[in-house]
């Protein structure tokens, strides 16, 4: 029974932690996109005063579960994490039983982009985990450590810092691994393709009638057609059952000189189409506007087509010119399809031929030399996903960060000495600081030096 105790327990923190970190990693990749559904939160919920705070909230989620899964893995703390851990799910239980009861969101968003799992599974998958949080906790008691006990504040400290450094990162750049129905290597056309035979939505039509002030609800079997005393009023359609829906199903470009659909134009486009991605305009980051600016001149030297794809309202785009100088085209599309497209305002997408090979922020945007470079390495045929340095950057420290963890557990004895000689360094400089301080009363009393002495 012991045996199959613990074999209960390292499952139990095997299956927690790893739940945690994934949930956790995908959030701090992408918290825009965790903001986003933040936002979805507040709105459903009537509590639009916390939108303008939805970021700092996502930060927050992601980085503590983060930390909740680390700390669950490598046994830090378990007493006081096995009652977050606890305080938690009991929390994200009962929201997504509300969320399925009542569905005000159709995605909770528990693993952002990178599972999509119904209201209904994501409530099954908390009962499961939480099912295996109250055996953690009611075990937390005897759960060995791995590192000393008076230790374990420092690996928490590394994690958190390292989780809000991550966030940040993938912030002002884009994420380091891309969930989106627009990741690099992607032909838009492909994705809004419906396969042959896929299931289609599946409605169901009633019809009201009235005769003689009664009104009544008709199915298509059973509706008056040939009794014209009964008079039609309305039709309702409500959707039963959701059919196939392609991973890209809401493109589109509407020029806003012409109000000319030009998305097939743009698709079909054989060279190189440059779309700078502003789903709102008046909220975009214009720190790095000249950058921009250079690369619609490089387009229009090069014979390459450039758009600023955005939802904004006219008054706003013409703000947008005058405080930019901006000369190139406008095209109107939906603010949503905007935000799934690239995490960034304004963000730079590069098509060929309907794909997308190159995917930038702002402040990541090439110069014309560096551009000219990368779009020379795509018509050799080759979409280099690992082409942006900021991954690169960011998987190295992910492997620093398990470095560190290793090297301290390694040289745990070692690394408390030092903390000790530097907490008995400040506290001996304390000492003689007080002590001068009594040296120099005028009211001095002989007994202070020796309780300084002693």
């Amino acid at each position: 029974m012991e045996r199959l105790t613990k074999i209960l327990q390292i499952v139990s923190r095997l299956i927690i932690g790893a739940t945690f970190i994934f949930s956790g990693f995908v959030k701090m990749i992408d918290p825009v996109g965790t903001s986003i559904k933040f936002q979805d939160y507040f709105e459903a919920m009537h509590l639009g005063f916390l939108v303008p705070n939805a970021l700092v909230f996502a930060i927050l989620l992601a980085c503590v579960e983060f930390l909740l899964g680390v700390n669950v893995l490598l046994a830090l703390s378990p007493r006081h994490t096995s009652w977050y851990v606890l305080i938690f799910m009991s929390f994200m239980t009962l929201l997504t039983l509300y969320l399925a009861l009542g569905n005000p969101v159709s995605d909770c968003g528990c693993f952002g982009d990178a599972v999509k799992l119904t209201n209904w599974q994501t409530f099954g998958k908390n009962i499961v985990l939480m099912a295996f949080t109250l055996f953690y906790f009611y075990n937390r008691k005897n759960i060995p450590y791995l590192y000393h006990e008076h230790f374990h504040w420092l690996p928490s400290l590394i994690t958190f810092v390292f989780g809000v450094a991550v966030v940040l990162h993938c912030y002002f750049h884009l994420p380091i691994i891309d969930f989106l129905p627009y990741k690099l290597g992607t032909n838009i056309q492909k994705g809004m393709e419906i396969p042959v035979g896929a299931a289609a939505d599946v409605y169901e039509t009633t019809f009201i009638y009235q005769k003689g002030g009664e009104k009544k609800e008709f199915t298509l079997q059973n509706y008056p057609a040939n009794d014209t005393t009964w008079h039609f009023v309305e039709q309702k359609s409500v959707l039963k059952t959701k059919g196939y829906e392609p991973p890209i199903h809401d493109f589109s470009l509407l020029d806003k000189t012409t109000g000319e659909d030009i998305t097939d134009v743009v698709l079909q486009d054989t060279s190189f189409t440059f779309l700078l991605i502003s789903p709102k305009l008046e909220k975009a980051v214009d720190a790095h506007i000249d950058q921009i600016n250079n690369i619609y001149d490089y387009s229009q030297d090069k014979g390459y087509k450039f758009y600023c794809m955005t939802s904004s309202v006219n008054s706003e785009i013409e703000n947008w010119i005058n405080a930019t100088g901006a000369e190139y085209p406008f095209t109107l599309t939906d603010e949503t399809a905007l935000k799934t497209i690239i995490r960034a305002n304004p963000g730079m997408v590069l098509l060929k031929n309907g794909t997308v090979v190159g995917k930038w922020n702002s402040g990541d945007i090439p110069d014309e030399k560096a551009m000219s470079e990368y779009i020379a390495k795509v018509n050799k045929g080759t979409v280099l996903k690992e082409t942006d340095p900021n991954v690169s950057i960011i998987w190295k420290a992910f492997i620093g960060y398990g470095l560190i963890l290793a090297l301290l557990l390694a040289f745990e004895k070692t690394v408390m000495a030092m903390i000790d000689a530097v907490k008995r360094f400040f506290s001996f400089k304390n000492k003689e600081k007080k002590k001068k301080e009594i040296v120099h009363d005028p009211h001095e009393n002989p007994a202070d030096y020796k309780e300084l002495d002693s």
